[in-house]
């Protein structure tokens, strides 16, 4: 708060756990109300004078906050391995991508810049402006507690406003590393507000009348939860929900490509993430790679971060732990062929690790819960279609629309695919399409509520507001200008 820590005065504290090893690593308060009440109106002092700093200072300021976080990428990779359980390399990417939005921001004016119409009638011109909405919050998950609140605040800064930002209490340290380093940059103070805690903060801040725009990333309740609140006190709210994202495979595809991709797009960062692939639709003959896809799959490896050989990482917690079990089991109940099970997969040395392993069903129907339920856990399931029409009806009938792939030589069927399906964001052999920052992450359907994306141009549009000007200059008044001291005579 005002550009430094300050101490909580809450009794209400949560504990902040390695989920490699079951040790608590640090707590986080529940920050009260008042807290968040002085929160949110150091923000609002700042916006007035922030909203007007030039454009290129603005854009000045992400410069230098994204080469400070280039040059800390490894620390705050080991931070958020240490609360979230990610690969190293998986953590430093999920800082990788954050940059690529602040590198996005720092090309502020560019995306700023209004529209104008000379002579729209006679002697009349027209042209707008864009402007900041105020204070805005940011409401991120556990998965990526480096990327989305990249996603957020510095786009909503660069167009002039103000942040609120209440990370994840599961790992929070990171979002304290990334609000440090923004300071660093030369960040004024109040700019970034950083708060805690659970459902009770986040309340706070929908409701709260000052604050004029929310965005958010989680699950489909609560993402809900947030839109219906949010909109109900008549706020702007993006709230990017749950998916269930297809895989579909024609059987003209490369085998081993596929394969590999699979594997990787279903079972890396152990299942959490909200572009995962947990479904793949196997086409026709590629019916026949189900063994292979086994095979392949069951070398995926959990271990703890240091481990180079790990290919993923523990479940966030072990209450995340015991929901992916509790899948595994219906599904077996339900009638799938469980080819592996990773239930009861152990990782040396981390007896108290929150582990799941790679976990794989076969004949799974539309009708089960592990095929309707996004399960956030490296369980992937397969489903058989006759024809690329019957993949594109099953991925259609589901009510999620985040993302899709689909894997195949043909540019007749990959463009079929691309142009059918109702998915925001399309790979054509490409398993996790999520788009460079210039576009904008556009999930459809039950995966978003809202009308303005994250990051690129439509996050420029979601915290900005447009003012339209119309202007009318008479020839007279020439004369006068040129001659500001003459005495008109009136008759």
């Amino acid at each position: 708060m005002h550009g430094s820590p300050v101490p909580s005065q809450s009794r209400d504290w949560i504990d902040v756990t390695n989920p490699a090893t079951g040790e608590t690593l640090t707590r986080v308060p529940c920050t009260t109300e008042p807290e968040l009440q002085r929160a949110v109106e150091a923000a609002k002092t700042a916006f007035h004078s922030w909203r007007e700093t030039p454009v290129p200072t603005r854009a000045r300021l992400m410069l230098r906050y994204q080469e400070l976080l280039k040059q800390h990428q490894e620390e705050l990779a080991e931070i958020l391995c240490e609360e979230n359980g990610k690969t190293f390399e998986d953590a430093k990417g999920d800082i990788w991508r954050g940059i690529e939005v602040v590198e996005q921001a720092a090309n502020i004016a560019a995306l700023m810049m209004g529209e104008t119409v000379e002579n729209v009638a006679a002697a009349i011109d027209c042209y707008s402006y864009t402007q900041p909405l105020g204070v805005c919050a940011g409401i991120t998950p556990f998965n990526f507690p480096a990327m989305i609140p990249l996603w957020m605040f510095p786009m909503a800064i660069a167009c002039g406003n103000t942040f609120v930002l209440k990370p994840s209490e599961q790992d929070p340290v990171t979002a304290y590393k990334l609000a440090e380093l923004f300071t660093e940059a030369g960040a004024p103070k109040g700019l970034l507000q950083v708060v805690h805690g659970g459902g009770q903060q986040v309340d706070f801040l929908l409701k709260h009348p000052d604050i004029k725009a929310v965005s958010f990333v989680g699950s489909v309740p609560v993402g809900q939860h947030i839109y219906r609140t949010a909109t109900d006190h008549l706020k702007r709210v993006q709230s990017f929900a749950g998916a269930k994202n297809h895989m579909v495979i024609m059987p003209d595809a490369n085998k081993q490509i596929v394969i590999n991709n699979l594997i990787g797009a279903s079972a890396g960062a152990a299942g959490q993430r909200c572009m995962a692939i947990s479904v793949a639709v196997l086409v026709g003959e590629a019916q026949q790679w189900i063994t292979e896809i086994r095979d392949a799959m069951a070398k995926a490896k959990p271990g703890h971060w240091k481990d180079p050989n790990a290919d993923f990482g523990p479940l966030i917690s072990s209450a995340a732990r015991k929901r992916v079990l509790d899948y595994i089991a219906k599904g077996k109940a339900e009638g799938a062929r469980c080819l592996l099970d990773g239930s009861d997969v152990k990782v040396d040395g981390y007896p108290g690790g929150n582990w799941v392993g790679p976990t794989l069903f076969a004949d799974v129907t539309p009708e089960m819960s592990i095929y309707t339920d996004e399960i956030f856990g490296p369980v992937l399931c397969l489903v058989n279609a006759d024809s690329l029409d019957d993949a594109i009806r099953l991925v259609n009938d589901c009510p999620y629309g985040n993302g899709t792939a689909i894997f195949t030589a043909s540019g007749a069927a990959a463009r079929k695919y691309q142009h059918e399906i109702l998915v925001g964001q399309v790979g054509i052999n490409v398993p996790i399409p999520v788009p460079l920052p210039f576009f904008s992450f556009t999930g459809w359907r039950a995966s978003f509520y809202g009308d303005q994306h994250a990051y690129g141009k439509q996050a420029v549009r979601f915290y900005t507001e447009t003012k339209t000007v119309t202007a009318r200059w008479f020839d007279s008044d020439i004369e006068q200008a040129e001659h500001p001291n003459m005495t008109i005579q009136l008759k």
